[in-house]
């Protein structure tokens, strides 16, 4: 696909020139950023402004910087899409093209602050512009993997009320195929070289687009953004931030955990539709002024990883651990990284043996950090620190992280116990704000003065976390988040399936896998199980999106009798793992 901004009209000398002086027209002179400020308020030592815009208060002032020769000599940000295409934005040009794709949402699609936007893109540069589109105009994004099926998207569309969505021609099918169930859904944005019967065209549009947009005023607890995450039981929660909790809230991580600085290029490889996508590529990376690296990639590719750490001049690397699990796997003294000087795992646990592999033969630690989208970074392995190999970290400011047990007591060291997070009487500003349209289950993670997370785990003497398992039945595979009721209902639909429990399974490659325990129909039991396995393997991922399918099936007789699901996948999880 010919992607956006590699046109003739952006690339001319005229074209820049002219966008760049209509870009600081429109713009007063900032003060340079005050790094002191965000510092001190993300840990908590000053208060929270009544007003933030990250768009404004950090990307805007970054442009001036530029613009005087004082700010960064590398781009804001570097695409490749590994087959010659190429797309590189300096601040300025980023804000100037994000400030016209804020037109295009509040003009041809009429979108208004409060508004929800659902965005469903991998990784092309117009995911970028539309996150700085949605800040300037105040319209919530809610982001979603490109992995969605048609039931994933017409849920999301209804849950939360949506009223415009953004995809490429490769989902629009599905999206037509659903969108009649929505009726608050009135603007359907193609990004697209190719026109679609009732859709708008994103680069026709953005061509047409006034040049200069005056950024909304929102408030630091205005809804920014919503992320679908999966839970134990029922579909997946909406989970809102707002402008302090992502904006303000991940000055510390970029700067300490990730140890940026704006002559560094950090390249993150996670999914544009989980929350590491923007902590990792957007917030992080430009409140420091670092250059944002980004390959298309459509799905994890070890060579063309290995290859293009050497290639270009990335010098922060973040994979999640199934990533560092498959790169292992080469002959690493094979490829030389020249400028490559700090790694980052997150997303799921990372073992010590893999980080053990990746030292000896990179001479590179990997700095591992664990959060979750409600909370963003909980604690991490901070460059300078004694790396204690399979630790998650020490909690991270302005956190103060305790294992706690089922009465909201804090246990001692050594002591096993749910992973938790001191709340007293005010929850700290990086906190999501709720679970939209569910105050229930936005009330039960607090368990006294204490948020729960779900996990369990343990704390050392030293204040090293050490992570344990999940509380609930949730899966991790991958780092993506996986819910075993979602998976059970689905293969109910097949005829062949009379009973089923989902739970994780050990894999050496992915940590955990998705395992289906099925009791089958009499008249499929007499089926080639090799056969039926792929033919309910195919039947989930029709259904639902397919990194969520069971990559495991064992056909049973019966499922263990008990009161509920959770206490039936437990005793499973119990026999898949050897826990007593």
């Amino acid at each position: 696909m010919k992607i956006l901004l590699e046109s003739q009209v952006l690339r001319s000398p005229w074209s820049i020139q002219t966008l760049c002086r209509l870009f600081h027209q429109c713009h007063k002179t900032f003060a340079p950023l005050n790094f002191s400020d965000y510092e001190a308020i993300n840990r908590c030592e000053r208060e929270v402004p009544e007003y933030f815009n990250f768009a404004s208060d950090v990307l805007d002032k970054w442009s001036q910087i530029e613009k005087e020769r004082k700010g960064p000599s590398n781009p804001a940000f570097w695409w490749i899409n590994g087959k010659g295409g190429e797309t590189k934005w300096s601040f300025e040009e980023l804000g100037f093209l994000s400030q016209k794709v804020a037109n295009v949402l509040s003009g041809p699609c009429g979108l208004q602050k409060g508004d929800r936007l659902l965005v469903i893109l991998p990784r092309l540069p117009e995911w970028w512009l539309l996150n700085v589109a949605c800040m300037r105009t105040g319209v919530t994004i809610i982001p979603g993997t490109a992995q969605l099926s048609a039931q994933d998207i017409c849920y999301r569309l209804l849950a939360s009320k949506a009223k415009c969505i953004i995809t490429t021609d490769v989902l629009a099918p599905a999206v037509d195929s659903v969108a009649s169930k929505s009726h608050f859904l009135k603007t359907k944005l193609i990004v697209s070289e190719n026109s679609r019967a009732g859709w708008l065209s994103f680069s026709d549009l953005l061509k047409a687009a006034p040049a200069v947009h005056e950024c909304v005023r929102t408030k630091s607890q205005d809804p920014m953004s919503i992320y679908f995450t999966s839970g134990t039981t029922g579909s997946p929660k909406m989970v809102e931030h707002s402008y302090a909790s992502f904006g303000l809230g991940f000055f510390l991580c970029g700067r300490y955990w990730m140890n940026l600085t704006s002559s560094d290029i950090v390249w993150n490889m996670s999914d544009t539709g989980w929350v590491k996508g923007v902590i990792g590529s957007v917030f992080s990376p430009w409140f420091q002024g670092t250059c944002v690296f980004v390959h298309a990639m459509p799905q994890f590719d070890s060579k063309a990883t290995l290859n293009t750490l050497c290639r270009y001049p990335v010098t922060t690397f973040c994979s999640s651990p199934t990533g560092y699990r498959m790169l292992v796997q080469h002959d690493l003294s094979r490829y030389t990284f020249k400028t490559l000087k700090h790694c980052l795992s997150g997303g799921e646990p990372l073992n010590a043996e893999v980080i053990a592999q990746w030292q000896s033969q990179t001479g590179l630690t990997i700095h591992e950090a664990y959060g979750q989208t409600e909370t963003g970074i909980i604690c991490a392995n901070m460059k300078g620190m004694k790396i204690k190999p399979g630790s998650l970290g020490k909690a991270t400011p302005p956190y103060d992280v305790q294992i706690i047990d089922e009465n909201g007591s804090v246990l001692p060291p050594g002591k096993e116990g749910d992973i938790a997070i001191k709340v007293d009487a005010k929850r700290p500003f990086t906190f999501f704000t709720r679970y939209v349209d569910d105050p229930e289950k936005t009330a039960s993670t607090i368990r006294g003065n204490f948020y729960v997370t779900g996990d369990r785990g343990s704390i050392d003497e030293d204040g090293y976390i050490w992570f344990m398992g999940r509380s609930d039945d949730v899966i991790i595979s991958s780092g993506y988040r996986i819910g075993p009721f979602e998976i059970e209902s689905v293969l109910l639909e097949h005829p062949a399936v009379v009973e089923s429990a989902v739970v994780s399974s050990p894999d050496p490659i992915r940590g955990e896998v998705v395992k289906a325990f099925v009791v089958l129909s009499p008249s499929f039991t007499s089926q080639d199980p090799k056969k039926l396995t792929r033919e309910l393997q195919e039947h989930v991922k029709s259904i639902t999106a397919p990194y969520k399918y069971p990559r495991k099936i064992e056909f049973v007789q019966q499922l263990p009798k008990t009161v509920t699901g959770k206490i039936r996948r437990h005793e499973l999880r119990k026999k898949e793992w050897g826990h007593i």
